[in-house]
């Protein structure tokens, strides 16, 4: 059994230890030493990052009882050793697992919500209840999380005895056969939990719930808390700034002048259409009838247009009609059609020729060709 060094100091950030063991793997070397402080991956939670005598530990794993550190140099077996946590990371596991509890309790408290998952990774942290919330009730949540904060509760770690344990009315996820480890938060939270955590609320700094959805009958979360959400603030905020010098508004309003931005983008995509169409009829009518295909060439037409364009085009001509619109650069979009001819040999001749894909039925088929006008004229023109 490795005795787990953090889980009476979660600030401890280097200790010593003998090497038990140290064997090679196909990723580095595996070591087990006789205590740590470096937390593993364990109840949804990344584990620590840091050094042992400057050896990089690249990963750490619990096994009943057992804390195996993977390493990238080898330990000498019995030898005494320095163990180095990465604090800051530590640090902002414990703002993130904290908040986790906190938001946890309050859930619990107000909605009689259970928390029936948790991932805290290096990159994002999510939480799902088992019940549904309303955006009213994350705010609510939220709100008290912050308040929380404010209010500087101690967060306190400990080992009840078998007899104190069967009088607690503890949260946890799962049965727990070995020894139950308390988190108690103020007296917004008592949960089972194996991770380091602040000593005050205060630590956390911040609590943001960035999104929530349905998950499984209930919900899930992804949150933010102490350097994290000031991180999530400072690129949102920035953003934010740029988006309202852009459009000349009060940072508070971009919302407003992003809304006013794509109405009027809506209504100049409509008048492009409708004067696409009215060129795109001129041009039709202005082509003298011919007895082999017609391969025409619009500008800024989708799909649709395309169709009602190639409807016209079929009456002139005795073959078939190609009606595209694109550039050389991203491709061609393309219907093809005829008066009282089948276009699927024709289109699927076309698709292996200019690297196309796409088809349809009977006389009209649509898709795209990544080919240049020329190499699509030239083909049709054959």
């Amino acid at each position: 059994m490795t005795v787990k060094l953090y889980d009476n100091d979660s600030y401890l950030t280097r200790f010593d230890a003998k090497v038990i063991s140290c064997e090679k793997n196909e990723n580095g070397y595996v070591t087990v030493l006789d205590q740590t402080a470096f937390f593993p991956e364990e109840g949804g939670q990344c584990a620590d990052k840091g050094t042992i005598d400057g050896v990089k530990v690249t990963y750490v794993k619990l096994s009943e009882g057992i804390i195996y550190h993977y390493t990238e140099a080898p330990l000498e077996a019995g030898k005494t050793v320095s163990g180095e946590i990465d604090f800051s990371f530590r640090m902002r596991n414990m703002q993130n697992h904290s908040g986790e509890h906190i938001i946890s309790g309050l859930a619990h408290k107000l909605y009689g919500l259970t928390n029936v998952g948790f991932h805290l990774g290096e990159d994002n942290v999510t939480m799902d209840l088992s019940g549904p919330l309303t955006p009213e009730d994350i705010d609510k949540i939220e709100l008290l999380a912050n308040e929380a904060i404010y209010k500087n509760m101690p967060v306190t770690a400990y080992y009840p005895d078998k007899e104190e344990l069967k009088t607690l009315d503890y949260r946890s996820k799962s049965e727990i056969k070995e020894a139950v480890r308390i988190v108690k938060i103020g007296d917004l939270d008592f949960c089972a939990c194996c991770a380091p955590h602040v000593k005050f609320t205060g630590e956390i700094g911040i609590i943001k719930i960035l999104s929530f959805m349905k998950y499984k009958g209930g919900v899930r979360l992804t949150i933010a808390s102490g350097k994290d959400a000031y991180f999530d603030y400072f690129k949102k905020h920035k953003s934010n700034s740029l988006i309202s010098s852009h459009l000349s508004v009060k940072p508070e309003e971009t919302f407003e002048g992003v809304k006013r931005l794509s109405e009027a983008n809506s209504q100049l995509l409509i008048k492009l259409s409708d004067k696409t169409k009215q060129l795109a009829k001129i041009t039709v009518e202005s082509l003298n009838y011919s007895e082999s295909a017609i391969c025409l060439f619009v500008e800024d037409a989708d799909i649709p247009n395309l169709r009602l364009i190639a409807n016209d085009l079929k009456d002139k001509t005795a073959s078939f009609g190609v009606c595209l619109s694109g550039n050389d650069k991203e491709g061609y979009k393309y219907v093809i059609i005829s008066k009282d001819k089948d276009v699927a040999d024709i289109t699927k001749s076309a698709n292996e020729v200019l690297s196309g894909r796409g088809g349809g039925r009977g006389n009209m088929s649509s898709g795209s060709f990544i080919a240049t006008k020329e190499q699509i004229e030239e083909y049709f023109r054959k």
